[in-house]
């Protein structure tokens, strides 16, 4: 007779209290988790009062286990629940099995990569406002003015809401629905309103409402367009979208979906653009290669570029999948059913076995023959919960780099690199990345149109 087969045994992981765990996510969350890693191992069991019991993971392996495991066993969607109150309870983020593949093959089409070319004037238009505004010799954050371009550059690809007193005033309701939740306690806000805190969630509550009242009259106005099937806006789009069974989005799909692009694709680019500049000043070799390549039309630098700044400052911390159907096996420890796994962007990112000179900024280790994979380079998640508009913002980052470059001298406004903040899920510049604007030139003009070879 066959012995038993001992049970496999759960994670380790520190014992302190709930509250001190907190504690070191929300005011030092880096140090914390490397420290975990570091003591415990590839996979640590934690508990703050954001969750009572989840697991991190560091090791690309057990990430690729956990990115290629069955998707009824490890949900996203109900991982992302937090975000509930303000994206929507039919967000692509929040959906789960069937549901979130249609909505994810509904979406797909806009974020093509001929499409995006259509938005690229968008995007730099917005980036020449940007510019435009920056003060000369005078210390300013680039933070804030990054996060006002790409809102620009989101309400006019993604909502098509054209400049002018409608644009402002969504401008200015999405900000007061957003901002209370990006600050460095908004995670915490949004565990009050998990929870039913009635007082936070009716303050919320009632932020959200403005906001839908202009989305749910421009879905309403958009429908009755003429020109709805020439418009190559997303909302435009995704009206004329219809899945195998021939049905569209309904107005509170269309709603939800807007509300998560505008918030998955507006601050993480911002907080990565921001990153982008305050790593590069700091770097005359790796500046002088990107002015150069921008000079001879090398794209492939500005997107190593780009790329290498979101590995060494990941702008979201982790993503999770909440395991389900039972315990489930991970790196030879038993997970129990309701637990959440987080892999570690940051600490995968940092492995000195994927990345030589983990903590230096060298954009040509993407441009070698053999490039980090998809399973150590993750800023965008993986599998078949990869950020739909991934390249959407690898694009966007790229135009915004290259149109800086080609316009402006920018200097450091201090030897003091930027400290990491969180603030609500995302990893900001504390101070916003002080920069000094030394020389603003010209826009480029634009290149016209060739003439017709002669017959």
């Amino acid at each position: 007779m066959a012995a038993a087969t001992a049970p496999l045994p759960t994670p380790p992981g520190p014992r302190l209290p709930r509250l001190v765990q907190t504690f070191f996510f929300i005011f030092g969350s880096r140090w914390f988790i490397s420290r975990m890693a570091r003591r415990y191992g590839p996979v640590v069991q934690l508990s703050t009062a954001f969750d009572s019991n989840f697991v991190m993971v560091f090791d690309p392996a057990l990430v690729k286990d956990v990115f290629r495991g069955p998707p009824e066993r490890l949900r996203a969607g109900e991982a992302n629940e937090p975000l509930g109150p303000a994206l929507g309870m039919r967000s692509l983020l929040l959906l789960d099995g069937e549901e979130h593949l249609r909505q994810r093959r509904l979406m797909l089409p806009p974020f093509h990569g001929q499409r995006m070319r259509a938005y690229e004037d968008v995007m730099r238009e917005a980036a020449d406002r940007a510019i435009d505004s920056w003060p000369l010799n005078r210390e300013f954050a680039l933070l804030p003015t990054t996060q006002q371009l790409t809102l620009d550059v989101i309400l006019r690809t993604v909502f098509g809401v054209a400049e002018g007193p409608r644009q402002e005033e969504l401008k200015r309701r999405l900000r007061a629905m957003i901002d209370p939740v990006s600050n460095r306690f908004g995670i915490l806000l949004m565990v009050l309103m998990r929870r039913g805190n009635k007082r936070a969630l009716a303050r919320f509550e009632e932020r959200r409402r403005r906001v839908d009242e202009l989305i749910y009259d421009e879905i309403a106005r958009r429908r009755q367009a003429p020109d709805l099937d020439q418009r190559e806006d997303v909302l435009s789009m995704l009206l004329l979208a219809r899945d195998e069974d021939g049905r569209p989005m309904t107005d509170v799909e269309l709603r939800d979906q807007l509300v998560t692009l505008l918030v998955a694709g507006h601050e993480t680019t911002a907080t990565g653009l921001a990153w982008v500049f305050d790593l590069l000043l700091r770097n005359p070799r790796v500046l002088a290669k990107l002015r150069q390549a921008v000079a001879d039309g090398d794209d492939s630098y500005v997107d190593a570029v780009a790329k290498e700044a979101l590995r060494i400052r990941p702008v979201v911390p982790g993503v999770g999948r909440v395991v389900r159907g039972g315990t489930f096996e991970l790196g030879g420890y038993t997970l129990r059913e309701g637990t959440e796994i987080n892999p570690s962007i940051a600490v995968i990112h940092a492995r000195p076995d994927a990345f030589a000179g983990p903590r230096e900024f060298r954009p040509e280790r993407f441009l070698e023959d053999d490039p980090p994979d998809t399973y150590t380079w993750i800023p965008f998640g993986g599998g078949t919960r990869r950020c739909i508009g991934a390249s959407f913002a690898l694009f966007e980052m790229r135009v915004v780099i290259r149109r800086v470059i080609e316009r402006t001298t920018l200097e450091a406004a201090s030897d003091e690199a930027e400290r990491v903040e969180r603030r609500g899920v995302t990893m900001v510049p504390k101070r916003g990345t002080r920069v000094l604007l030394r020389e603003r030139r010209p826009a480029p003009a634009a290149a016209e149109p060739a003439e017709p070879a002669a017959a």
